[in-house]
């Protein structure tokens, strides 16, 4: 039997910006300049939660956002990474890795439905994703 084919849930595809494909998983930045935040997505059709991987998998995918958490650190320095996988609204599974700080606007609260997002100017964008390839150790394209 065929396996379906992965495809990026279109609410994730509009907010994000690619960073980098790891070996299980893509790695997205959120396109919004007030919050340093990746979004870590396995590249598996029909996931929801995490136990719906193997115990293996699961291994893998913490280990590649535990790499994502180590490069968003490395690239804005923070107070607190708040790692979650909540899928309310966007139900494929994806684990979000948000670099707070005491000073953000939406501390120390989540920073879902905080205001209103403000994309990255494209040279920010550029310079982001271009730091964040560099501290996940992935050559550019």
């Amino acid at each position: 039997m065929r396996r379906p084919e992965f495809i990026l849930d279109s609410r994730l595809q509009a907010d994000t910006v690619p960073v980098a494909s790891l070996d299980m998983c893509n790695v997205l930045l959120m396109n919004d300049a007030r919050f340093p935040w990746l979004i870590v997505v396995p590249r598996e059709a029909g996931l929801v939660e995490i136990s719906d991987l193997g115990d293996q998998s699961q291994q893998r995918l913490w280990r590649e956002v535990n790499r994502a958490a180590l490069a968003l650190r490395e690239v804005a320095p923070c107070d607190k990474l708040n790692i979650g996988a909540l899928g309310n609204i966007v139900r494929q599974l994806h684990i979000h890795v948000v670099a707070r700080r005491h000073d953000d606007a939406a501390w120390p609260g989540p920073v879902w439905g905080h205001g209103r997002a403000e994309p990255y100017t494209e040279s920010e964008l550029r310079s982001r994703v271009e730091l964040l390839r560099h501290h996940l150790d992935i050559s550019p394209d």
